[in-house]
């Protein structure tokens, strides 16, 4: 059993450090507001800050929003760097920056510690089930010194590589999972437009060679309207920024990208920052004047 320190509680963070907690590591937490009533019920222990939580634990996990938060979260005021002494490792779970994440390292690094990047794929339903993907980055022995923490997590764990690895194969994976939200909707808007019923076309289609993890849930959502967040577009346009960004420094074209943020901004402009990312469809929808409908949703 280990002392963990976990910042950031959110739809992902609270039920991933819910499972180390269950586990029977001794989970050390902070957030911004209080920390969930369950997770201190089911035995972990609310601190008043990052720093406070660095000074307790051997291994810190981070999960937050943005390239910005973990900023803040490690160096700021308060921030994990401040607790820190030599030989703890610092996680970095958020989806954030490939190239601040190597900054970032090299920081952490100099005060005498490891840090591992480590963003996750799978949604608020992989972090309930503890199912997650997770991406790693960053030396060999911290990667092993946190296996059983991941595995406690996730499912599908990988050491990519170097810091910063992690963070670039998340924005691969955001990048595959944005356009493929985009061939589903315009798919069933095309089927429900042309008569049929999306659902029973969906059904079938998961049959078949277009099968997939998105059109299985996402496909589901689109059909039955339920668009309530697992996953923010806020969140996926942010990804997607980090791609498109990372395109440019690169000198490389990433078109079909830029086509699904433009349908994320669509969304946004229409009050949809805080649906699902499924909710693409309806920018989709916007431009046919026709709604995915089904007479078995």
């Amino acid at each position: 059993m280990m002392n963990i320190g976990f910042v950031g509680l959110g739809i992902m963070g609270a039920p991933m450090a819910g499972h180390l907690i269950a586990a029977g590591h001794t989970v050390y937490l902070t957030t911004l507001g209080p920390v969930l009533a369950e997770l201190l019920a089911a035995g972990g222990k609310a601190e008043a800050s990052a720093a406070d939580v660095a000074r307790k634990a051997d291994i810190i996990i981070t999960m937050v929003p943005d390239t910005p938060d973990v900023e803040t979260v490690l160096f700021g005021k308060n921030g994990v760097a401040e607790g820190l002494s030599a030989g703890k490792l610092v996680i970095d779970m958020s989806s954030i920056s490939p190239i601040a994440t190597k900054g970032f390292a090299r920081r952490i690094n100099k005060l005498g510690c490891d840090y591992l990047d480590a963003p996750v794929s799978g949604g608020e339903v992989g972090a309930k089930a503890a199912s997650l993907t997770i991406m790693v980055g960053g030396p060999e022995a911290a990667f092993e010194r946190a296996r059983p923490l991941f595995e406690t997590m996730g499912k599908n764990i990988t050491l990519v590589g170097g810091n910063g690895d992690g963070q670039t194969t998340k924005v691969a994976n955001q990048i595959i999972v944005a356009l493929t939200i985009e061939a589903v909707g315009e798919a069933l808007l095309f089927a429900s437009k042309a008569g049929a019923d999306p659902a029973k076309v969906r059904q079938a289609l998961m049959g078949g060679f277009a099968a997939s993890r998105i059109l299985e849930v996402h496909g589901d959502r689109m059909v039955k309207r339920t668009f309530d967040p697992g996953f923010r577009i806020a969140l996926h346009q942010k990804d997607l920024n980090l791609a498109l960004d990372g395109a440019r420094t690169l000198g490389i074209a990433l078109p079909n990208t830029a086509t699904a943020q433009e349908l994320f901004n669509t969304c946004a402009s229409h009050g949809g920052r805080d649906w699902d990312h499924s909710a693409m469809v309806r920018a989709l929808e916007l431009m046919a004047n026709h709604a995915v409908t089904t007479t078995t949703s």
